[in-house]
């Protein structure tokens, strides 16, 4: 085993212990603060993969941005941080049973694929990996449609954000 397989283990398994807090945690604040740990384990991982640009907009996106302004709404718009509803619902086990078998089925499928032991190949030359995704971000047979879905989607949920900041429900 060389030293980047066992570097990508361990970020790995780091990532998948994160997101099982994130989603185990008690705690609102934890839950987020674990989710920025599980971000930054992808980031190690793209970084680890080559996708340079990718792993530093993982940072910048999703830990820099996303993950804290979720931690400022949350501090913001919670009064009480302590916990006093129950913490699983009647039907958890059918949650667990749903994502047991929904591993199992992606377990089959990759089990068969060749793709684990291929490696890729070499890139070719004066490959420009940036100029090429900036152009297709903003070309029209490409990707502009959805990228602009998703900053009107991101417009609408800060808008609703600021809204439910300044009008809290009445009780």
């Amino acid at each position: 085993m060389t030293g980047a397989q066992i570097i990508f283990l361990v970020v790995a398994l780091f990532t998948l212990g994160s997101a099982l807090m994130v989603v185990t945690s008690r705690n609102l604040v934890h839950a987020a603060l674990w989710l920025v740990s599980t971000l930054f384990g992808v980031a190690v991982i793209y970084a680890l993969l080559n996708a340079n640009f990718i792993a530093v907009v993982q940072v910048v996106v999703y830990i820099g941005a996303i993950a804290i302004l979720f931690i400022f709404a949350v501090m913001l718009t919670r009064r009480d941080m302590r916990d006093t509803g129950p913490q699983m619902n009647k039907s958890w086990w059918a949650g667990a049973l749903v994502a047991v078998l929904t591993f199992a089925g992606l377990a089959s499928l990759l089990s068969g694929w060749s793709g684990f032991s291929k490696t890729a190949a070499d890139l070719p030359a004066g490959f420009d990996a940036i100029s090429l995704l900036g152009e297709a971000l903003v070309s029209p047979e490409a990707y502009v449609l959805p990228f602009e879905v998703a900053s009107v989607l991101l417009l609408a949920a800060l808008v609703g954000a600021v809204y439910v900041a300044f009008n809290p429900s009445k009780k």
